[in-house]
């Protein structure tokens, strides 16, 4: 490959995946600010919420990964030229997201009833169910807002994105700090604002109700001013959205199959204290506000591969998924250096209290090991997911986290006695087998010419 057209991909892809990664780290930056307020309120609300937080996403990355099936449609689409396609399949992912959302809301209301049968300590149980209880409302907006980022991220059209991630952090600032705390953390002339009720844990749950859909709302507002040239047809489409479902399903069960194991390692570490949850808790924030960063990368590339398997480019797409790689490894060595060498002020940035810093420490080490597989996993997802080579993936998480890392977590956690930090030695080991597979796979791939999505669902992307 010349170097000229590699350095051009490795530009065209940071020129999108640059906002694309600060509106997914703003995403993530809300869910960081709960955890520092509720870290500075108390660690029972801390752990619970961060007990909550791993129920809700367990579920709901499933539906995310579904609704993302739109993701190499509308890119193909765009790399093609059919720009009223790809206005076409956006809607179909709206109904997507509207029915995959029904049938999650009533699968996470039937879990939260369920959480006392963990085996967590009792104090955690009602402030986590009523966390949960509230944080439901949120996951049709949240569907809607990822169907919504896949449209515009395949235009190029990044800044609404950037927008909606700038206000929404603004508002949920406030609103979290003054619906934990109560209004009288409030200077006097905020006036009748001064009356709000102290609401705990509840108020950080609302707050995120608020703030994504206050994000919704922003960027279908710049949608519905994009024209495309002819009529598009809004109403459902079972072709379609049959074909989004089936891009989309093994995208969601590789990301239910890795949030999933994160989430057993939050429900295994409650069971060794309140104390090792909340450690737990903070460094998953932190380890999940620089892995945002990689998703941007992996989202960039998932369009410029689309992209150039829609313009029957197979240097284009090949050289896509290398540029991917290669900048996700850079982004994520920078993360790695900050938490080996900085772990003592990243944990001061979420919480003052002494004994959750401590706990928290040692992980932070181990997080800083598996940074670079990590980046390279999320990116390989993401390069695969824009060749709509979609089941491969969730095999590859599949192996990596459930037949490698979760003995490993268990053997070192349990059995070697390592407590929370031999758990996430173990998910450092799933981590770094999916990224090995991922790439491997890519790499096979790419070395011949892939055939567009329409061409691709008939057939097993497995062969």
């Amino acid at each position: 490959m010349p170097a000229a057209v590699f350095r051009h991909e490795l530009r065209e892809l940071f020129r999108l995946a640059v906002p694309l990664a600060a509106a997914q780290a703003g995403s993530q930056l809300m869910g960081l600010v709960d955890v520092a307020v509720l870290g500075r309120y108390g660690a029972r609300e801390l752990a619970a919420a961060g007990l909550g937080n791993a129920f809700f996403f367990a579920f709901a990355i499933i539906g995310m990964g579904i609704v993302l099936g739109v993701d190499p449609l509308v890119s193909q689409a765009v790399g093609a030229g059919d720009h009223q396609g790809a206005r076409r399949i956006f809607w179909q992912g709206i109904w997507l997201a509207i029915v995959i959302a029904g049938v999650l809301t009533a699968i996470l209301l039937v879990a939260t009833l369920l959480l006392p049968a963990i085996g967590a300590e009792a104090e955690l149980i009602d402030p986590a169910q009523t966390y949960l209880f509230i944080r439901i409302v949120s996951l049709l907006p949240h569907l809607l807002f990822y169907v919504a980022r896949s449209y515009l991220q395949a235009l190029g059209i990044t800044r609404p994105l950037l927008v909606s991630m700038v206000i929404a952090n603004v508002f949920n600032l406030f609103a979290t700090v003054v619906l934990v705390f109560g209004g009288s953390v409030l200077p006097s002339w905020t006036g009748p604002l001064r009356v709000i009720p102290s609401l705990g844990i509840a108020g950080a749950a609302i707050a995120t109700v608020l703030c994504t859909t206050l994000q919704l709302a922003i960027v279908a507002f710049a949608i519905r001013a994009i024209e495309v040239p002819g009529r598009v047809n809004h109403r459902w489409s079972s072709r379609e959205v049959a074909q989004a479902f089936r891009v989309g399903t093994p995208v969601g069960l590789q990301m239910g199959a890795e949030v999933g194991i994160f989430a057993l390692v939050g429900v295994l570490a409650a069971r060794l204290g309140t104390m090792h949850l909340a450690a737990h808790n903070l460094v998953i924030a932190l380890a999940s506000f620089t892995f945002t960063v990689a998703l941007g990368i992996a989202a960039a590339g998932s369009v410029r591969v689309g992209i150039g398997i829609g313009a029957g480019d197979r240097h284009a797409t090949r050289s896509a998924g290398h540029a991917a790689f290669i900048g996700g490894i850079l982004v994520m060595g920078v993360a790695a250096s900050l938490f080996a060498f900085m772990p003592r002020a990243l944990a001061r940035m979420v919480t003052d209290q002494e004994a959750v810093i401590a706990t928290a420490i040692p992980l932070m080490l181990v997080a800083a090991v598996f940074q670079l597989s990590d980046g390279i996993q999320a990116v390989g997802a993401g390069v695969l997911r824009g060749a709509a080579d979609t089941t491969y993936a969730f095999l590859a998480n599949l192996i990596g986290h459930w037949f490698v890392g979760l003995p490993t977590a268990l053997y070192l956690g349990f059995y070697k006695e390592m407590g929370v930090v031999g758990l996430w030695w173990g998910l450092c080991a799933g981590l770094t087998v999916v990224a090995i597979l991922l790439f491997i796979r890519f790499e096979r791939r790419s070395a011949g010419l892939i055939a567009p999505v329409g061409r691709q669902v008939s057939r097993d992307s497995v062969s």
